[in-house]
């Protein structure tokens, strides 16, 4: 019995643990979604960390994430292939990715639109 209930234990304890995908993280605090968007340009290729929830994933292959705040407010984490695989299921989660940000330019008619390339992550 007592076997069991170890058993159990452990595995209530994995199934909460953190995953954390691709390096560990360099900065010490992560900022919110909000405060990189308020002024992205001034983050331009720099590394960021950025703590958020998880408001999409691709389906495909894992290669990118999105995070958002309850305002709406939204950065994309764009992995390269196979290095690191999102969890599909990591929608609706909370997470931080540290990476270098990046300005995508603007199509017609449209803003410019930043992304991290992503080096590291922790989904909760």
């Amino acid at each position: 019995m007592r076997t069991l209930f170890a058993l159990l234990a452990a595995a209530a304890l994995l199934a909460a643990a953190d995953a954390r995908l691709g390096k560990p993280f360099t900065l010490k605090e992560p900022m919110t979604v909000a405060a990189l968007m308020s002024h992205p340009d001034d983050y331009v290729g720099k590394t960021v960390q950025v703590k958020g929830s998880v408001s999409a994933v691709c389906q495909e292959m894992g290669c990118w994430m999105e995070l958002s705040n309850d305002a709406g407010q939204k950065i994309r984490v764009k992995v390269e292939d196979g290095v690191i695989a999102f969890p599909k299921d990591a929608t609706g989660k909370n997470a931080t990715a540290e990476g270098k940000l990046s300005r995508i330019a603007a199509e017609k008619g449209k803003k410019a639109s930043y992304q991290i390339e992503g080096t590291g992550a922790v989904i909760e």
